[in-house]
């Protein structure tokens, strides 16, 4: 270690002494949410495909937002981020695991996108779009997203991993090169992916905004998620001296951008659409501002961005940890609401229906990747060690 490393006296490594109680009860929650899952889908086979699809979204956009971090942080070579990255990219690296957990919605497509049960010549709208709406294509288009957010995240990864060995500046140069080629591939797999698996399961609507929309979830709830990684490793001991306050004031601000962000895509879709006034785009929003599907919009404008708007704007609350951790997980809460009002009104079309599958599905893909995540926190430095912006990192100040 060098001079400045030296001074950090966090412990480097996960230690999983009196941690392995946490991990077996995860694993143990994943089996049992797993297997409650696959028992609904038996029993009722729609519900447990849109809940699982609602389940899947979710941690997705999580995934795909925390690759988004890393690709910006080598792309703009920044230094603040450096002690925060390991862990987007161990959240990053579960990718291969979620491109498993998206074998259900394979078997459940027939059933999610109506698109796939009409043959052709009996819908015009969809004779237009068969060029791209046809089964080969779609599913080699899911077969690059997910090959490509893999490869992505397991490359950047194991060139940070290596460079903890000896320090050697190659690793961040070769990183900085792969990332601006792989920037517009992850805008168009991400941007083709909410496409394919959201927008798809009406294929008469459209919005050339959705690509954009969901980035903005994705980027502000994986932020809020890594606030909420680094705040539990540091109230477990790890991380003291390595992540401060400085840290928490940049990620605080980020998730305000980002929250500013996404209310601003959300209306100007909205409004677009409301003005055209074009039956194939407004189908949508009448069914989600009808009824009980209404109220929830309503708690989603209001809880998604004006309450953590207001409340972000203070400085104070981006300098303290506990209180950023309160609406960061107020604002994942939010995020998850956005994807169920996303989802399921294309199943409960007459107003919405909370099934216990929605909470069963959620919990299995989200033990799953949890007790993975843990697993394999120890096989690495609980942050970059020998990465030549670390010092700079270390001292922040903004």
């Amino acid at each position: 270690m060098n001079a400045t490393e030296s001074k950090v006296s966090a412990k480097e490594y996960f230690d999983y002494e009196g941690f392995g109680g946490k991990l077996l009860f995860t694993v143990a929650l994943a089996v049992i949410s797993l297997a409650l899952a696959a028992w609904g889908g038996l029993l009722s086979t729609k519900q447990f495909a849109f809940s699982w699809l609602f389940a899947f979204s979710f941690f997705f956009t999580i995934l795909t937002g925390s690759l988004f971090w890393i690709l910006v942080h080598h792309a703009v070579d920044a230094d603040w981020s450096v002690v925060v990255r390991r862990q987007l990219e161990n959240v990053a690296w579960l990718f291969p695991v979620l491109a498993v957990l998206f074998i259900p919605i394979i078997f459940s497509a027939p059933t999610l996108f109506k698109w796939m049960n009409i043959a052709p010549g009996q819908d015009v709208l969809l004779d237009g779009k068969a060029a791209y709406l046809n089964q080969p294509f779609f599913w080699a288009r899911a077969g690059f997203y997910f090959l490509f957010f893999s490869a992505a995240a397991f490359l950047l990864r194991r060139n940070s991993v290596r460079q903890d060995k000896d320090g050697d500046p190659r690793y961040t140069w070769s990183s900085r090169k792969m990332v601006f080629p792989m920037l517009p591939l992850f805008a168009l797999s991400l941007t083709f992916g909410a496409f394919d698996w959201l927008m798809g399961l009406d294929f008469h609507w459209f919005s050339t905004m959705w690509g954009v929309y969901i980035f903005a979830g994705s980027a502000l709830s994986s932020m809020c998620v890594l606030v909420l990684l680094v705040t539990a490793l540091r109230s477990a001991g790890y991380l003291r001296g390595v992540v401060t306050i400085e840290h928490y004031h940049i990620m605080g601000k980020l998730m305000l951008a980002f929250t500013v962000f996404w209310a601003y895509i959300g209306f100007s879709q909205y409004m677009l659409i409301w003005y055209a006034n074009i039956p194939e785009e407004t189908i949508y929003f009448l069914r989600r501002n009808t009824g009980s599907w209404n109220t929830l919009n309503i708690i989603m404008v209001l809880g998604h961005f004006f309450l953590p708007f207001v409340v972000l704007l203070f400085q104070a609350t981006k300098k303290k940890p506990l209180l950023l951790c309160t609406v960061a997980a107020w604002i994942l809460l939010m995020h998850m609401l956005d994807m169920y009002i996303v989802v399921l009104p294309t199943y409960h079309k007459a107003g919405a229906s909370f099934h216990w599958l929605d909470l069963v599905c959620l919990l299995a893909i989200g033990a799953t990747l949890t007790a993975i995540f843990m697993k394999r926190l120890g096989d690495a430095p609980l942050w970059p060690v020998k990465d030549p912006r670390l010092g700079n990192s270390l001292k922040l100040r903004n």
